[in-house]
């Protein structure tokens, strides 16, 4: 594969076009919004290159030679020669299909399609498509140009080439892919982070902590094992599933199950708190905050480590 089409210059596609051109992809790439979204898009993509070779060795004639590698498309009419698709557009069904739409009118029909979702079931992308067995997941992770993460997901009829396409792919930009065997929403990382949030809103609705405290909780405890590894070898290295049975037993019962969206979630939304973006969400911020923040997560994304091989057992 040479050339990947790249439907959607988002934050997450911005990283995802850098990701493949420091690669030494070519990049056709389709962008919906204000005229000035591939300017933002090629600002982007310049400092993550310049980050990738600051920090990881990537060759210093990258940060000019990338420039003749990415192509502004002005129609899906452009993505013609594409041996691979990438659609990372608004994570919504509806808008989805209308890319699928366009596309197949266009590329071939053994053309790979995968959408970058973060929890749309690939078995309702799949619906009311002329070649359903070319359409995957395949999930990324912001700043997806130096982290490890991907979930390549097959829908219900994904043929074995298109997920070996994805699979080859996600290897060659430096992913470590977890392939899921099952189609389900969410996938596994989000599944288990949202059953997180859930609980936290929970605790925060009950009165047993502020956020910060929460958080505090959080940020205290979980990277000694989340950053060395999964929950299964967590068990396993610190007592047993045994052990954990019976701690699991008392507590589980006392968890929030509701499968209706916390209270302090649908006032929020209603409020269209934004977090950073706008300066409403669980803390106060001020104007400028949302760039401070988003520059402290990407640099602290390279301090973050791929997986490592396991040991033999």
């Amino acid at each position: 594969m040479q050339t990947i089409g790249l439907v959607g210059l988002g934050l997450l596609g911005r990283g995802i076009a850098a990701c493949l051109l420091a690669h030494d992809f070519r990049v056709i790439a389709l962008t919906a919004g204000e005229p000035h979204t591939f300017a933002r898009a090629r600002q982007y993509i310049q400092e993550a290159i310049d980050e990738l070779i600051a920090r990881a060795g990537f060759p210093a004639d990258l940060s000019s030679n990338w420039t003749h590698c990415f192509l502004e498309a002005s129609s899906l009419q452009e993505f013609a020669p594409c041996d691979f698709i990438i659609e990372s557009v608004y994570e919504d069904a509806v808008t989805k299909d209308a890319v699928f739409d366009q596309l197949e009118q266009i590329i071939g029909p053994a053309i790979p399609i995968a959408s970058n979702t973060s929890a749309l079931p690939i078995a309702r992308l799949q619906q009311n498509r002329k070649h359903p067995e070319r359409l995957l997941g395949m999930h990324f992770a912001g700043p997806a140009y130096c982290t490890s993460f991907l979930e390549i997901i097959r829908g219900p009829v994904t043929s074995d080439e298109s997920m070996q396409a994805a699979i080859h792919l996600g290897r060659q930009l430096g992913k470590q892919p977890c392939v899921l065997n099952k189609d389900i929403p969410g996938f596994i990382a989000n599944r288990i982070a949202y059953a997180m949030y859930r609980e936290a809103l929970s605790l925060l609705e009950l009165g047993i902590a502020d956020a910060e405290t929460i958080d505090l909780a959080c940020l205290n405890s979980l990277p000694l094992w989340t950053s060395m590894c999964g929950p299964f070898r967590w068990i396993d290295i610190t007592g047993g599933p045994a052990l954990y049975a019976k701690a699991m037993a008392g507590v589980l019962p006392n968890l929030n199950t509701s499968p209706e969206l916390p209270q302090t979630m649908k006032k929020m939304h209603d409020e269209n708190a934004r977090g950073t973006l706008n300066g409403r969400g669980f803390y106060q911020y001020q104007p400028g905050d949302d760039k401070l923040w988003d520059r402290r997560a990407r640099e602290h994304a390279w301090t973050v480590k791929p997986a490592p091989s396991q040991p033999a057992t």
